[in-house]
């Protein structure tokens, strides 16, 4: 591997509306060391003005813009699981992606990619019938995916002939199958910007990544994460950057 794309979820405040420990951030500093952001279209956080602000920083520093669809959950942040029909699913994500192309367009940018957030990230990860119809949703917006590898989002993404490009999490433990520990779990948010720059060279140079329980998982990776809202994000994206450069890799979009 040369090259590694490095991400964050970004945009997830609203000004219109009081969203629990949200806050309007300064996010100049995290579009200037990511390479593609995926930005809240409304459903679990954000609002016009932010989606617009996101757009016009994405277009500044040259990052590609994703839309970061959710489950319509304002008051759990888009991290509660739901039961929800394929077709309503569909229409939903939709709608989502049609929000955040209104503020591309005006911002002079577009939507290059789709990344689920949160509850609706982890449940297509293993629910063959809700990653069927993101992966049909994606396809109807001519999108191509990042989530998880080998999981069912990416199976569902193959048969739909959907592009789909592999995220790894330079912030987030994974548990021995592959999946992402819950945030309840200890030691399933990393902030130690030392640790992420490790993990994140090690992910990319060697396609390996230690579990939670101490065990090696392998990795396949196209793009690396760090949450936006992860505390000390900017030193830890900074870190992560970094230390991929000094390892000898270029940090470029895939999108």
């Amino acid at each position: 591997m040369s090259a590694i794309d490095l991400n964050s979820d970004l945009g997830e405040w609203d000004l219109d509306e009081e969203l629990p420990g949200a806050i309007v951030p300064d996010e100049a500093e995290m579009f200037r060391l990511v390479t593609s952001a995926n930005v809240a279209a409304g459903f679990h956080a954000g609002g016009a003005e932010s989606m617009l602000a996101s757009a016009r920083l994405a277009f500044t520093h040259d990052v590609s813009l994703g839309v970061h669809p959710s489950y319509r959950d304002r008051d759990g942040l888009g991290r509660r699981a739901q039961e929800i029909s394929s077709a309503l699913l569909i229409r939903e994500i939709l709608e989502q992606v049609e929000s955040l192309n209104v503020a591309a367009t005006v911002a002079g940018t577009f939507v290059r990619y789709m990344k689920p957030h949160g509850a609706l990230y982890n449940r297509i990860a293993v629910d063959n019938v809700q990653a069927d119809a993101v992966a049909r949703a994606s396809k109807e917006a001519h999108l191509p995916l990042l989530g998880l590898a080998g999981t069912a989002i990416h199976r569902a993404a193959d048969r739909h002939g959907v592009q789909f490009f592999r995220e790894a999490f330079v912030d987030r433990a994974y548990l021995v199958d592959g999946t992402l520990a819950p945030r309840s779990m200890p030691g399933a948010v990393i902030t130690d910007p030392a640790m992420a720059g490790e993990r994140a060279v090690e992910m990319a140079l060697e396609g390996r990544v230690l579990a939670i329980d101490g065990s090696s998982l392998t990795v396949e990776l196209d793009s690396l994460c760090v949450h936006g809202d992860t505390p000390g994000a900017v030193v830890m994206a900074s870190a992560a950057r970094t230390m991929l450069t000094d390892a000898g890799l270029a940090i470029r979009s895939f999108a």
